[in-house]
């Protein structure tokens, strides 16, 4: 068992169940910009949004631990679908380990604000496990309005973040939402913020859209500096793994972050 000091100076784990969580791993790297990060994508099983619960919670268990087998001291399980149905598994699993799920701290700051009607988007597997509307109606009871939208995934995978395809599934799942007006609109999906742009347009600027990656990573920031991590002056190092092709995996990762990256391993 690792001792606190040893958790805190020890890389963060990051996985995903492909590329979505890039952008989670994203705004970690800009808050954190000193810390090792290490990613897994489960690429040979996506997506895990059409997937039980009980296959989720097992395909969860099994990035934790090889994760953890590279010597992480923290999980974020940077994946709407998994964060849904497997944080509080994990928890109980490994209770010596932080585990981070996107839902929660996207949660916590919209209850502070004044905003009544709130729509979720995600996979169908997010939407059907209420795991959002649960979260928010612990503080108050907001009006939720859930949405799937199963083709923004399969949209943002191939670059098409600004073509007429995009722009008429947008209007095709958020027309009824824009017009019963929402205040609030939540990404529930870590694919979703390439998209923001396009969404938070769609709706206008009474509408307030929250990218849960950002929240995420100002938890992770927030919990390491909790522990007394101290930002050093090298830069952090990010190891890569995927579960099927590297070459699939690099060239979209490389259109999620928005530069180069090597240091991707098979598993």
């Amino acid at each position: 068992m690792k001792n606190r000091e040893v958790l805190k100076s020890s890389p963060i784990g990051i996985f995903d169940s492909g590329v979505g969580g890039l952008t989670v791993f994203n705004e970690i790297r800009k808050a954190l910009p000193h810390e090792d990060l290490i990613y897994l994508g489960d690429t040979a099983r996506v997506p895990y949004g059409s997937k039980s619960s009980d296959v989720i919670k097992r395909y969860s268990r099994q990035n934790a631990e090889f994760l953890l087998s590279k010597a992480v001291g923290m999980i974020v399980v940077a994946c709407n679908t998994a964060s849904a149905v497997s944080v509080q598994y994990l928890r109980d699993l490994f209770p010596d380990i932080p585990v981070v799920g996107v839902i929660d701290p996207v949660v916590e700051y919209i209850k502070e604000l004044s905003v009544n009607n709130v729509a979720v988007l995600g996979t169908n597997t997010t939407i059907e496990s209420g795991a959002y509307q649960k979260a928010l109606l612990r503080y108050r009871d907001f009006n939720i309005f859930s949405q799937p939208c199963p083709l923004f995934v399969p949209l943002v995978e191939e670059g098409l973040f600004n073509e007429p395809i995009t722009i008429m599934a947008i209007d095709m799942y958020l027309r009824d939402l824009k017009e019963a007006g929402m205040d609030a609109v939540i990404l529930g999906c870590t694919h979703y913020p390439m998209l923001k742009k396009q969404i938070g347009k769609y709706f206008g600027q009474r509408t307030l859209v929250f990218d849960t990656a950002y929240h995420t990573a100002l938890k992770v920031s927030e919990l390491r500096k909790a522990d007394g991590r101290q930002s050093e002056n090298i830069k952090g190092k990010a190891v890569f793994y995927v579960t099927d092709s590297v070459s699939s995996f690099k060239k979209t990762a490389e259109m999620f972050l928005g530069y180069d990256i090597s240091n991707i391993h098979h598993i």
